[in-house]
């Protein structure tokens, strides 16, 4: 792996940043190196199960940051737990299934032909930009809705309906391209359908953890293999565990942080990410262009 432990961690601390707050953790990794002239290739067979791995360090954060949910609701699937509980618990694993199932096809009919596809850094940029407008619209929308609301600003994770889980679960197929955010589509989708700001980022932040999972389980083995071939440096794992566990670091503190963030905040939500993703996507797009 041509980048060094350095590179390594400043990618890992960008995605544990990056995945959770709606700005795009995979267009992140394909600017910054691109920017900064690193010698890493967005299109080449190490950055699929090099992001898997450091995405499987945000999962950590996340089960370890949600396991009273997680363990809610494994004891209701297993009729344990409250009994008064126990039907809205089932009720959001549902719900979880349903928002997962788009994504899980989708991606792995067309995961890796759409991010070769899209791992241009020109492109993650204006997709970047593209993202920050949505958020912006996303925003815009929620804000005139909760305006003309009489009383509440939406409703709570556990009014949502099939049908929402099922858009929010459309939304994030968006993300599988470069510079559109996971994040930012289904806490949009979320404000869409009239969830709370706490709502739509709570059901986000829940419904990350089993789609990165599946995504490890599949690329994870293909990396091991490829390093009991010799097909691929045994260094290559060793950076890629390095970056998992720094990513898992800086992924429980977005959490922490955004949780709080989502739950005091009410209008504008979404504005500062917005103005952040427009901002740094053109940046980057003059920063190319300059270059010829």
């Amino acid at each position: 792996m041509p980048l060094s432990f350095v590179e390594v961690i400043v990618l890992a601390i960008l995605q544990g940043v990056t995945e959770l707050f709606p700005v795009s953790s995979l267009g992140h990794a394909v600017i910054v190196p691109a920017v900064l002239l690193w010698p890493f290739d967005p299109k080449g067979p190490g950055l699929l199960p090099f992001l898997v791995i450091l995405h499987l360090g945000t999962a950590a954060a996340l089960l370890v940051y949600y396991w009273r949910d997680w363990v809610k609701l494994l004891l209701a699937l297993l009729g344990m737990g409250d009994a008064a509980e126990r039907p809205a618990l089932r009720r959001l694993i549902v719900m979880l299934i349903v928002g997962t199932v788009p994504a899980a096809i989708v991606g792995a009919l067309f995961n890796k032909p759409l991010r070769q596809a899209f791992a241009v850094p020109g492109i993650a940029a204006v997709f970047l930009i593209i993202n920050g407008i949505i958020l912006f619209l996303g925003d815009r929308r929620h804000r005139l809705k909760s305006a003309g609301a009489a009383g509440g600003i939406g409703k709570p994770i556990e009014d949502m309906t099939v049908w929402d889980a099922a858009i929010i679960g459309l939304a994030q197929v968006a993300a599988l391209i470069p510079g559109i955010s996971r994040s930012g589509m289904t806490i949009v989708a979320g404000l869409g359908r009239k969830l709370s700001p706490d709502a739509a980022a709570h059901f986000s932040f829940l419904l990350a953890t089993p789609i990165i999972l599946g995504a490890g389980l599949l690329e994870v083995p293909k990396l091991l293999h490829a390093i009991d071939t010799g097909h691929t440096d045994a260094d290559y794992l060793s950076k890629s565990l390095v970056g998992g566990v720094v990513a898992g670091i800086f992924a429980f503190i977005s959490v922490a942080f955004l949780t709080r963030y989502f739950r005091v905040s009410e209008i504008k939500v979404m504005r500062p990410f917005a103005i952040y993703c427009i901002v740094v996507g053109a940046g980057a797009m003059a920063i190319f262009l300059s270059r010829g």
